[in-house]
């Protein structure tokens, strides 16, 4: 059985508006966006999809990706749904105390009763990042510093990062020292005397020295919700990972890669965490994904989102993409020859949101949720 979650990138206008420029100022095309995007959720949540995803990305004044908060994006699909898993991919961690992280995790949880999953990511977009980063040494990465010093910093950050925020969910207190964050402060002592904090907590002293903090409420689901890693084609992530039990996302075509990355995984979980994993627990598996009646009318409608990833990932470095384009019986054999070579249990299907008009967004959910799905539930 496959659960099938949908991917946004929240893009703001179709192509003709996107390419007047500054298409993220304007709140008609912002609110048009949010309706838009409220439609697809209810019909998703109709229809049978598993979960829909959405991005964390700032001072999208160019409107391609305006996803600017993930809590609150998150609220807004789960606004206008009842089943769905909400799916925030990701917190940018070089933007975010991860306290903070853990508390928005924990809270959305709750407000969601339990539909909430996270990813957490390490940020790839340097005009905002350098603008909202919470360390002044790190930045952004990508093909373009791979492995350079700042690479190699950012991951060292992002994995402090990642073992706060899972702290900071599964235990009611906890101390860190690391080389990034400290908490909570070395010798710090409360101001004043609180009997609250002495005598209804934990983590302070007879002194009101705080040795220990803890975050409210717990997140509903337990230990956490679902971890997601986040959109990679890299065996580095996919075991850093298998820690954590977190599910990378993998877009790529290449189906010898997967079985690499998908190997990786299993053998560093079990090996090296004792961890136990189910198979299709590896990873997450998908693509853009655009059904209609004719494998011809799916190319055409293709169109214009091949000039929106040309234009938009691709110049970030992101890699190539698998195209579940065609008819449901081509779509159907391609995540079946997939599935031949690579367990898999759950897939996301990056829509053309913003870029295709809703009917045409509609028209695809439904051909795929009534003669795709199906077949692999």
């Amino acid at each position: 059985m496959i659960d099938f979650n949908l991917f946004m990138y929240c893009t703001m206008g179709r192509r003709e508006e996107l390419e007047r420029g500054m298409a993220g100022k304007d709140p008609v095309l912002y609110r048009r966006m949010l309706e838009e995007i409220a439609g697809y959720a209810r019909l998703a949540d109709e229809l049978g999809y598993a979960g829909f995803g959405h991005p964390e990305h700032h001072l999208q004044i160019e409107g391609f990706e305006a996803s600017n908060d993930p809590t609150l994006m998150g609220m807004w699909l789960g606004m206008h749904s009842e089943r769905l898993r909400v799916i925030t991919c990701g917190f940018v961690a070089t933007a975010h105390n991860p306290l903070r992280t853990a508390e928005a995790i924990a809270t959305m949880d709750n407000m969601l009763n339990g539909r909430f999953g996270v990813g957490l990511v390490r940020g790839y977009q340097s005009r905002w990042v350098e603008n909202f980063k919470v360390q002044p040494e790190l930045g952004a990465v990508g093909p373009w510093n791979k492995n350079e010093p700042v690479d190699m910093l950012n991951r060292e950050y992002f994995a402090e990062y990642v073992d706060i925020v899972i702290k900071a969910l599964t235990h009611d207190t906890f101390s860190h020292r690391g080389r990034f964050w400290e908490f909570p402060p070395a010798d710090f002592t409360n101001p004043h005397e609180h009997p609250v904090y002495r005598d209804y907590g934990r983590g302070v002293d007879a002194d009101m020295r705080i040795t220990e903090i803890g975050i409210a409420p717990r997140p509903l689901q337990q230990p956490t919700p679902p971890l997601y890693g986040g959109f990679s084609a890299s065996l580095r992530t996919a075991k850093f990972w298998a820690k954590y039990l977190g599910k990378p996302i993998v877009l790529a075509p290449n189906l010898d890669l997967c079985k690499v990355l998908w190997h990786g995984y299993r053998e560093e979980a079990e090996g090296v965490y004792g961890h136990t994993v189910a198979a299709g627990d590896e990873a997450a598996w998908g693509g853009i994904m655009i059904c209609a009646p004719s494998d011809a009318q799916a190319r055409a409608w293709a169109d214009e989102m091949d000039w929106f990833w040309k234009l938009w990932p691709t110049a970030f470095g992101q890699g190539a993409v698998n195209w579940l384009v065609g008819s449901p019986d081509t779509i159907t054999r391609q995540i079946e020859a997939a599935a031949a070579e690579i367990p898999i249990n759950e897939m996301f299907l990056l829509l053309p949101q913003g870029i295709h008009e809703p009917a045409q967004i509609n028209a695809s959910l439904e051909l795929f949720a009534t003669q795709v799905m199906p077949r692999f539930q």
